[in-house]
């Protein structure tokens, strides 16, 4: 079972892609497909999802393309879930008190809703401008990956 689906994966790499051109750069969807190993198609879905979540905006035109609709401080990590796989729950018990009638004296669902707190703190507290510093380090934000070009023979 994976807590973090294969699209919010994608999502935080193409998020991350356009925070380190944050702010003045922007980058079509098949720049950022490219750049970050993801089909095109599924590229322009999470786009589209971002989108309508308020995390991405997009202009139209020949020098068109993506950005991040606000600071990269201004993003978490549990906003990025929400909007590409919807709240991460441990179990249903968590998030609605009727979910099952064992819960008020299960001596498990105390301990599920620690770990659900626990969790929820940590991915609304770590926005992607940290998660930048911990990959490319402090003030580093333009370590792109290079496309491949093929060399003469």
């Amino acid at each position: 079972m994976n807590i973090v689906r294969q699209n919010t994966d994608y999502a935080f790499r193409i998020l991350l892609n356009l925070a380190r051109r944050y702010p003045n750069g922007q980058a079509s969807a098949r720049l950022l497909a490219k750049q970050e190993d993801i089909t095109y198609q599924f590229t322009c879905k999470i786009l589209q999802i971002l989108r309508d979540a308020g995390l991405v905006d997009s202009h139209m035109g020949p020098k068109g393309g993506y950005h991040l609709a606000q600071p990269p401080q201004n993003f978490t990590m549990a906003d990025v879930v929400k909007a590409a796989q919807g709240p991460i729950a441990v179990n249903g018990c968590v998030l609605n008190l009727d979910y099952c009638p064992r819960q008020p004296h299960c001596p498990v669902s105390e301990k599920l809703a620690q770990l659900q707190e626990h969790l929820d703190h940590f991915l609304s507290d770590v926005s992607l401008a940290q998660l930048l510093e911990t990959r490319d380090g402090p003030g580093d934000q333009t370590n792109l990956p290079e496309p491949k070009r093929s060399t003469p023979r």
